[in-house]
């Protein structure tokens, strides 16, 4: 017997983000009840507060030319290295892809890996990805990666990405450049994380890791390493 299963009535696909591989990375058990079955909530900081208002009064600089709160005026710099010398400048950009790495809208349901790039600046073929970071430098490769990854998806035309960390607290980048040939290099690396991941889905084993959030920054009180 043939099984018609309509798009209507298809189920949505298995989706991920670089938060959600990283946050299942440091505590498959911290990544279940946060990210999954969001039954614990975390609570906002300063740091997170702080961040979240910096990154919208920038993309409000960089898309529609407000000027930076006085809070934030020293940040006027690294908007006006993204203004400077032309190009297509998109902000706060929500891409995704399905596993066949085609694009597809946000919310759809063959939607498998999300990215938000918060500045994404094309000149003919080649891109500037720069995403925005209030914290402490912590370089990560692999989040760069996937960014340059939707660009790729979504903008056939570019052959070459720049993409950068902007760390604003330390005055400093660092960067990664990416070449569309050699994508497939790259997923050969991030490729056994992700099957990671899915397979705890699949199997719906998110044991604990014990770390060092345990003692004072996880909110998961059925934990028993929580406050150890």
């Amino acid at each position: 017997m043939i099984q018609v299963v309509t798009t209507r009535n298809a189920p949505k696909s298995w989706s991920w983000s670089y938060s959600k591989l990283k946050n299942y990375e440091t505590c498959p058990k911290r990544y279940w009840h946060i990210d999954v079955q969001r039954d614990v909530k975390e609570e906002e900081g300063e740091a997170l507060t702080y961040g979240n208002q910096l990154h919208d009064a920038l993309a409000k600089r960089i898309g529609k030319g407000v000027p930076l709160p006085e809070p934030f005026k020293n940040m006027e710099k690294w908007a006006e290295r993204i203004l400077t010398g032309g190009g297509n400048i998109l902000v706060e950009q929500k891409l995704a892809i399905r596993e066949d790495f085609g694009p597809t809208d946000w919310f759809g349901k063959d939607a498998w890996y999300r990215g938000i790039g918060d500045v994404i600046k094309i000149i003919e073929d080649v891109a500037l990805i720069v995403d925005w970071k209030t914290g402490k430098i912590i370089e990560d490769g692999s989040q760069l990666a996937l960014m340059a990854q939707c660009v790729f998806t979504h903008h056939p035309t570019v052959q070459k990405v720049r993409s950068e960390f902007v760390w604003l607290k330390e005055d400093a980048t660092t960067r990664a450049d990416f070449d569309r040939n050699d994508m497939v290099g790259v997923w050969k690396g991030l490729w056994p994380r992700v099957q990671a991941l899915k397979q705890a889905h699949d199997q719906m084993i998110f044991p604990p890791k014990p770390g060092g959030l345990c003692r004072r920054w996880c909110p998961v009180t059925v934990c028993p390493h929580q406050g150890t």
